[in-house]
């Protein structure tokens, strides 16, 4: 099954870090993400631009474009995991060795359904 590890965060405490203090993090995610590779577990993974250059489409017909993401919190959707993994707490485990090494993002776990045009939805 393949799940997705959304990474939240408060944008403004990443864009106020330093190059060393910004390297030394995704280094330390680099090396996660190494493993989850060598494993088999890694599918792709991503950080996001900056949530000003984000809109958001909403509404009826066409709707309509908004400037920005529309999150209720204080934090953004800065960046994504696919992994894939045989249960749930596979998933989580993952999540927390990835909070070890970013210990103020708050990371989402949610299944992934895969869309293939004319295939049934898996896990439904």
């Amino acid at each position: 099954m393949f799940y997705a590890i959304l990474a939240y965060h408060v944008e403004g405490v990443i864009v106020a870090m330093t190059p060393q203090e910004d390297a030394a993090l995704m280094a330390g995610l680099l090396e996660i993400n190494t493993r989850l590779h060598e494993d088999g577990t890694l599918g792709p993974s991503a950080r996001l631009g900056a949530t000003e250059d984000a809109c958001t489409l909403r509404g009826p017909g066409d709707g309509v474009i908004i400037d920005g993401p529309f999150a209720e919190t204080k934090e953004q959707l800065l960046g994504f995991y696919i992994v894939d993994c045989t249960t749930r707490d596979d998933a989580i485990a993952i999540a927390r060795d990835l909070r070890r090494v970013n210990a103020s993002a708050v990371y989402e776990i949610r299944p992934v359904l895969l869309f293939k045009p004319g295939v049934p939805l898996a896990g439904r």
